[in-house]
């Protein structure tokens, strides 16, 4: 059986990064955690935008960001707050400890303000890296891994080349124990017929249905007569002509296992194979609730050329052309083009496979080397769409 180099937790997962975390409650703390992470080697600062919004956002915030420190790629982590924000810095750090990993939290205004609070977040953090930097990666299964799907930009090839392929990696995984999520809700728009004949159960068939629903309503609230072509400029420009046609595309990366479960923004599936998260189709945002919900690794499919990666988490870019791949050939670690030119979806599928497995025991993806963190994006209302 297959296995990956990892760094074991306490709570039993299996991380494929070993990194320290710190994180914000609120966009007012992000100067003082970018600082102490800029101090530390191996510290990563989970900057966002958010920590103040509305009454329906702040349990799924504390949730989301408690998750996001409680992921099996983070050795252990400093949660930083200001001390007057809705989203309170207690609360996101007892939902990180609860994994048995180091926590500890601070706050500005009872710590004497940004350079004092800054100083001892210092303190903390280097004795955290110390003991990280004393893990050693341990053959673990794959039955620890949960893999979380991507798409952004995606164009007429993405559903005949780069999701197929992704589905054979997902039926792979899920083969071997392992878990996958299917999320991005918009992008499901018009295959709640297809998904639902795949589930496990009638209540899970009725799920998602209820959630392809939610997505669908609350587009057409918004968009009215446009809701059908709900895609960004760069999907059409690429050959995409409507919502359906590209859910019809990005639901091939689940492959074709059974749908165990649906999980709320964030959440961490409670069965193993198959889940469908209900979460935004805006990239930053999908790929926060995934990696808040536990996945160590992201597939992330393009057809239009997305750079961006996530501070926590390795995410491996699937080119859905070899056009696409020689102009962005920095940024993308697969061509599924070959496809078009006479190459298989198992060859590309096995490419993946085995370049997952390098990425989980230690490889950089091109976004790490390329320095493509980007900025933790939280969902701006609870989503429903």
């Amino acid at each position: 059986m297959d296995t990956f180099k990892g760094f074991l937790r306490p709570d039993g997962s299996a991380g494929v990064r070993n990194h320290v975390a710190v994180i914000p409650t609120v966009s007012c703390a992000n100067g003082v955690a970018a600082n102490i992470a800029r101090a530390v080697s191996g510290a990563v600062p989970l900057l966002h935008a958010h920590g103040c919004g509305r009454a329906l956002e702040i349990s799924m915030h504390e949730r989301t960001l408690a998750g996001l420190g409680a992921n099996p790629n983070v050795a252990a982590a400093l949660v930083v707050g200001l001390g007057c924000e809705t989203v309170q810095a207690a609360n996101v750090a007892a939902g990180i400890a609860g994994t048995g990993k180091p926590c500890a939290h601070l706050i500005i205004q009872e710590r004497g303000g940004s350079r004092r609070t800054t100083a001892e977040g210092i303190g903390i953090v280097q004795a955290f890296a110390r003991e990280a930097k004393g893990q050693a990666r341990v053959d673990c299964p794959l039955d620890l891994v949960t893999l979380g799907l991507e798409c952004g930009g995606s164009d007429a090839f993405s559903g005949v080349t780069a999701n197929p392929a992704v589905g054979l990696v997902s039926d792979w995984l899920v083969g071997a124990g392992g878990s996958v999520i299917l999320t991005e809700s918009t992008e499901m728009i018009g295959t709640a017929h297809i998904l639902s004949r795949r589930a496990k159960t009638p209540e899970v068939a009725r799920q998602v249905e209820d959630l392809v629903a939610r997505a669908h309503k609350r587009t057409r609230d918004i968009l009215g007569e446009l809701a059908a072509y709900v895609i960004a400029p760069g999907n059409m420009d690429g050959g995409l002509s409507s919502i359906r046609e590209k859910s019809l595309g990005c639901i091939e990366k689940g492959g074709r296992s059974p749908v165990s479960e649906v999980v709320d923004y964030g959440r961490a599936p409670k069965e193993k194979g198959l889940s469908v998260m209900d979460a935004p189709g805006y990239d930053t945002e999908s790929m926060a609730s995934l990696a808040a919900a536990g996945c160590q690794l992201i597939i992330f499919t393009t057809g239009r050329g997305t750079p961006v990666g996530f501070p926590i988490l390795p995410v491996i870019k699937v080119a859905s052309t070899s056009r696409l791949y020689r102009l962005m050939e920095d940024d993308m670690d697969v061509n599924a083009g070959v496809v078009l030119q006479g190459g298989s979806l198992d060859d590309v599928a096995q490419t993946l496979i085995e370049l997952s497995l390098r990425v989980m025991s230690g490889e950089k993806t091109r976004a790490e080397e390329n320095g493509q963190d980007g900025i933790v994006c939280l969902a701006a209302v609870t989503p429903a769409f």
